[in-house]
This record gives C-alpha cells, sequence and structure tokens, in this order.
C-alpha cells in the first residue's frame, strides 16, 4: 500500500471510470467519490471510498479526477455554474481523464486558473481490459509541474503515462490516437470480411498476420471479438463515434482535410441508426458484412 497524501476525489465512475477509481483505492488513495449513478459508487464505496456530493469534493480534496463522458459533462462539472471552479480549494489540481477537444481541455484550465487551481487532461488509450488490470496509456497536457504531481497517483492506474506537451495537448494526442485506433478496426474488418467471403479460415489467418507488419495491439484487442462475435463494450461504439466528431471539428478548425476519417465518421452514424449505440466499437465489421452480404458469424 502506498503512502499517498493528497485526499482525492474521483468523479465520474463509468465503464472507464469504475475500474480507475478501484485501482486508486487498492493501492492505497483515499478516494472521496461520485456519480450520477447510485450503483457503481455502492461498488467503490464497498472498496473503502468515500460517497461525496460533487461541491464536497471541490472544497475537500488536493487532486481531483474526473472520467466524463463529453465536453459538453466535463465542462459543466469543471467549470460551469456550481462547477468544480466555483468551490475548489486554492492549490487543488483536477485531472480530466476524459476524452475531449482541445478547446474544451483549455476552456476548463483557463477557469480553474481564474480561482487558483490548476488543470490537466489526461485522456486514455486501452479501454476497459486495461483499465480493469492498471494498464492505460495517459496522455497529458498541461503545466509540468502539476503532470509531476498527478505521476504518480496516474501510474497506479496506467503502465505508461507521458507528458506531452500544454494544456490541451492530451486532448489532440487522443484525438490522433482515436483516429487511428478506428481506422485500424475498420481496415482489419474489410479485410477479413474479404478473406472470409473467399474462403480463408480466420484464426489461421490471424496467426499468420499477426506477427508480421501488420500485427497490432488492435489486431490482438478486436478481431477475437470479430471473430467470436463478443461485441460487449470495451469502447463503446457511441464514445467513439463522439470522438470521432470532435475529431472532425477540430480538422475544420485548423483546415485539415481528413478524408478517410470523414468516411469512417459517417460509416459510424449509420451504423448508430442502424445497430445501436451501445456495442464494442469492433462491431463496425457489421458494416463491412452488409456490404459484402456475407456475415462472418
Amino acid at each position: 500500500m502506498g503512502n499517498y497524501g493528497d485526499v482525492a476525489g474521483f468523479i465520474g465512475l463509468g465503464i472507464m471510470g469504475r475500474p480507475m477509481a478501484e485501482n486508486l483505492l487498492k493501492k492505497g488513495v483515499k478516494l472521496f467519490v461520485n456519480d450520477v449513478l447510485e450503483a457503481p459508487v455502492a461498488k467503490v464505496a464497498a472498496l473503502g471510498a468515500v460517497p461525496a456530493e460533487a461541491h464536497d469534493i471541490a472544497s475537500r480534496c488536493d487532486i481531483i479526477f474526473t472520467m466524463l463522458p463529453d465536453d459538453r459533462i466535463s465542462e459543466l462539472v469543471i467549470a460551469g455554474d456550481g462547477g468544480l471552479a466555483s468551490g475548489i480549494k486554492a492549490g487543488a489540481l483536477v485531472v480530466d481523464m476524459s476524452s475531449v477537444t482541445p478547446g474544451c481541455s483549455q476552456r476548463c484550465s483557463e477557469a480553474l486558473k481564474g480561482v487558483g487551481a490548476a488543470h490537466l487532461d489526461a485522456p486514455v488509450s486501452g479501454g476497459e481490459p486495461k483499465a480493469e488490470d492498471g494498464t492505460l496509456a495517459f496522455m497529458v497536457g498541461g503545466d509540468k509541474a502539476d503532470f509531476d504531481r498527478a505521476q504518480p497517483y496516474l501510474e497506479l492506474m496506467g503502465a505508461s503515462v507521458k507528458h506531452v506537451g500544454g494544456s490541451g495537448h492530451g486532448a489532440l494526442c487522443k484525438l490522433a490516437n482515436q483516429v487511428m485506433v478506428n481506422l485500424n478496426i475498420a481496415a482489419m474488418s474489410e479485410a477479413f470480411v474479404l478473406l472470409c467471403k473467399a474462403g480463408g479460415e480466420p484464426w489461421a489467418a490471424y496467426e499468420a498476420i499477426r506477427h508480421g507488419l501488420a500485427g497490432s495491439a488492435i489486431l490482438d484487442a478486436k478481431l477475437p471479438n470479430i471473430i467470436n462475435r463478443t461485441f460487449e463494450p470495451g469502447g463503446k461504439m457511441s464514445i467513439n463515434f463522439k470522438d470521432i466528431g470532435n475529431v472532425m471539428a477540430t480538422a475544420r478548425e485548423c483546415g485539415v482535410p481528413m478524408p478517410l476519417t470523414a468516411q469512417l465518421f459517417e460509416i459510424m452514424r449509420s451504423m448508430r441508426v442502424q445497430d445501436g449505440p451501445d456495442e464494442d466499437h469492433s462491431s463496425l465489421v457489421r458494416y463491412f458484412e452488409r456490404l459484402a452480404n456475407y456475415y462472418l458469424g
């Protein structure tokens, strides 16, 4: 058990947030927690967390972690009326691990600086499995001194914790990450629909491909889902669709054409209509199966 002097708070105990909070608790961090749902709060309370209202977390905690669904909610919780910035103790640090736009992160940072607190944008990659086993990858934007303060805590939840620049740079890094992750899943899905419809054996092909140049963490994590038809969410389609939407919005602001990502965004939009938002993003394969009129399972 570690000796962590800061009183810590955690807001947002969803698919990712709950296991992340549990890893902090298991390593000896004193944690006040909050979520809109009672069930995840009860689960972490059973491990020693203290349920608390957000305003109490703001006034009592030295370091506060947030893991929230989108820009609107993240900005509301951190910088909105009655949010953390309205009652936070001087010198406190908010570490927002949500996947949001760089603009959202920068606005939250400015709101907190205005009341004598600090902010890091620290989105993660790895999905629910790596949240569970504490091996997430953190990409962190903000002041280096604030990063140094948060790093020991982030290392309880992740295997890789990297400072990537100033405010908003963590969010930018996550956007790039999401482009590569989701386009990889789409390319892998298209390739394996071709392979299987042409008569190939998927497991044999997987074992051959994974040891070559096309081998990747995405292939290892997501192709078994596709072959086994197990689309329970580790990374929900709805969250990834939101992230790709953030990519496109940021690209428009910067004047960067993204033709592949634009097509992916429309594919994901059609899947939300036809298949729903709550399956894992490996279910992208369904789109390519419909095009080919061939179904792997």
